[in-house]
């Protein structure tokens, strides 16, 4: 059995011997079936409300695995990383707050409510997760797609003028904000957006080999040479990208705006 599985089992028999917790459901990799060896495990835990203020999350983290580390992120979720170099992550709420459980819905997609499903004492929790079930946002939109290309210009010049500054280290950064879009339309452009928000997973297997091609041709090592490469495929591939979606799509990006952009890359060289 995979550890993360293990540790999902001791999740479940912590809550039914945890008078405090009203419910509990996992998200992530192992509600898709998609779970691995190198697979987080995600968690949603409900506390009773009158327990939540004295409720101790790394006690009852404690009961479920050992573990090295325990902390907030910036996003305000604990992390875990269990002793076994599992990284798990845990929202602990009150109970009022089971219902932010349907906020999920806009997300993404959610195959298997029943995967989800880890302890319930309330008898609300089916409700909310079937809710979830089904097909997720439509994302192949031209408000999306505009999205993409406005958020492309913004981050392609930045990066740009960063690198022409001399800045490499920064250049570089902005550079994963540029194949973040650029990701997203052609996703779009392969009609393979379940990982929207996620472009970059599972890439190896959801773009076609001439798309993951054009994306490999995006990365680039702390070098100017290099980055300057990447900067330069990158355009040429969002103007292929406009070309290839504008029969399909409205959306406020056109020849023009790419044109200024190449002249503008040819004026740094």
């Amino acid at each position: 059995m995979l550890k993360q599985k293990q540790i999902i089992e001791a999740v479940q028999e912590a809550c039914k011997q945890g008078e405090q917790v009203t419910s509990c459901m996992m998200y992530g990799s192992f509600t898709k079936g998609e779970g691995d060896q190198y697979s987080d495990v995600e968690f949603y835990i409900f506390i009773e409300a009158s327990s939540f203020e004295t409720f101790s999350s790394k006690q009852r983290v404690a009961k479920v695995a050992p573990y090295d580390l325990m902390f907030f992120n910036k996003y305000g979720t604990e992390v875990v990383i269990f002793s076994n170099l599992i990284r798990g992550e845990f929202h602990f709420l009150p109970a009022s707050k089971l219902e932010i459980i349907k906020s999920f819905k806009p997300t993404g997609v959610f195959p298997d409510p029943d995967a989800m499903f880890i302890y319930d004492n309330t008898g609300m929790l089916r409700e909310c997760l079937d809710y979830l079930g089904g097909i997720g946002p439509e994302r192949m939109t031209d408000d999306n797609v505009t999205f993409a290309f406005h958020n492309f210009v913004n981050a392609w010049l930045l990066g740009i003028n960063v690198l022409r500054r001399g800045e490499l280290a920064r250049s570089l950064e902005v550079l994963t904000y540029v194949q973040k879009y650029i990701l997203q339309l052609l996703r779009i452009n392969e009609q393979n957006v379940e990982r929207w928000l996620n472009s970059s997973k599972n890439l190896e297997k959801d773009l076609s080999p001439e798309a993951y091609e054009d994306y490999a041709l995006m990365t680039a090592r702390l070098r100017k040479d290099e980055l300057e490469q990447a900067y330069t495929h990158a355009l040429m591939l969002t103007d292929r990208l406009r070309k290839q979606l504008e029969p399909f799509y409205v959306f406020d990006v056109d020849v023009k705006m790419i044109g200024k952009l190449r002249d503008y890359l040819n004026q740094i060289e």
